[in-house]
């Protein structure tokens, strides 16, 4: 007969059962609780013992595992995730832009761009919009069809724009020819009018002479800037024997001819070996560095 939710539960006569009992010990968990399956004091006999698991240690194991699985591991994994999607999002937008941007520059249509690839003109316009990003092979195609290279297709450019190599190099072109025929329209117009004022004069012709070296000044300059080292090697050594044969012209139409005077054009020789220096082995041991 027990008393149910009690401490005490009689068994049979004389014999009574404890029920779990969980103590604590300094504030702090003691060790495993146990349970008393009998205490005969009248008896004599020595009670028995056996292991049980604490609640409040089943509890707080219970709460743990959830923290490290719920707070550790599955919540950072879908924020992964969600940063991966927005940065190809981001991805393909860039290229779309830039695909369009260099479509438009050279005049080519999508059908145009696709027969090129090998694919119709609807994957293009996917592309373009920002829904699709085609495979690392069609993206060199892309830059080989544009003439530029695949850093530009895959890089946001908002500041500058991108052109394609075949284009800046057609105006680079264009630039110095005109600027180099500014340089001979100079000395058309000085022959003219020099034989307007002094039609006497024998020499006006080397009016045409000095445009060659203002010419080789005018390339120089500008393969310095945009970084054309063969063209500021030719033009550079173009600008040394054409100021010396300036000279020695100049020299020969005003005071006749001199036996001595072709010893002008030794002077070209260091020149020329100090400029290959300067733009061969110079800058190459630069680079070695």
């Amino acid at each position: 007969m027990g008393s149910q939710g009690g401490l005490y539960t009689k068994n049979r006569p004389g014999m009574r059962t404890c029920g779990p009992i969980i103590g604590r010990v300094k504030g702090r968990l003691g060790p495993p609780d146990f349970t008393l399956n009998s205490i005969t004091p009248r008896l004599g006999a020595q009670p028995t013992f056996a292991k049980a698991a604490s609640p409040i240690a089943k509890s707080a194991g219970r709460v743990e595992n959830f923290l490290s699985t719920h707070g550790r591991n599955v919540d950072k994994p879908p924020k992964k995730r969600y940063n991966g999607a927005m940065e190809e999002e981001n991805l393909a937008r860039i290229i779309g832009t830039n695909i369009m941007r260099l479509r438009k520059l050279t005049n080519m249509t999508q059908l145009e761009l696709a027969d090129k690839l090998g694919y119709s003109d609807k994957s293009v316009s996917k592309w373009e919009q920002g829904n699709g990003i085609p495979d690392v092979r069609t993206l060199l195609q892309i830059a080989e069809c544009f003439n530029v290279n695949l850093d530009d297709l895959v890089r946001e450019h908002s500041e500058k724009p991108v052109m394609p190599k075949k284009t800046r190099g057609l105006r680079r072109l264009i630039i110095i020819l005109l600027s180099v025929g500014l340089c001979w329209l100079v000395a058309v117009v000085c022959f003219v009018l020099g034989g307007i004022i002094s039609p006497g004069l024998s020499y006006l012709w080397l009016a045409f002479v000095y445009a060659v070296p203002a010419s080789a000044i005018v390339i120089l300059v500008f393969s310095c800037i945009w970084r054309y080292k063969l063209y500021r090697i030719l033009s550079l050594s173009v600008l040394i024997w054409t100021v010396l044969a300036c000279i020695y012209l100049t020299v020969v139409a005003a005071h006749g001819d001199h036996p001595t005077l072709w010893l002008i054009f030794l002077i070209g020789i260091p020149l020329q070996l100090l400029a290959l220096f300067f733009f061969v082995w110079w800058k190459r041991a630069g680079t070695d560095k």
